[in-house]
């Protein structure tokens, strides 16, 4: 086996490793958006805005 061999095989080896690699981290920001997804934050910040435009109302209603 040449020395050219090794550097393709290493190569080789090292492309398998970022295939792997990325993938394992498209799956994480898939799990993450799906973990997103799953929360209701919307009636939190529902809520705020609410007290926010109840607050401002009864400070210019004096």
């Amino acid at each position: 086996m040449g020395i050219a061999d090794q550097f393709k095989d290493k190569a080789q080896e090292l492309a398998d490793q970022a295939k792997q690699k990325s993938g394992e981290g498209e799956d994480a920001a898939r799990d993450r958006a799906k973990d997103a997804g799953d929360r209701d934050d919307t009636s939190g910040l529902k809520d705020r805005a609410d007290d926010a435009a109840d607050k401002a109302r009864e400070r210019f209603d004096r």
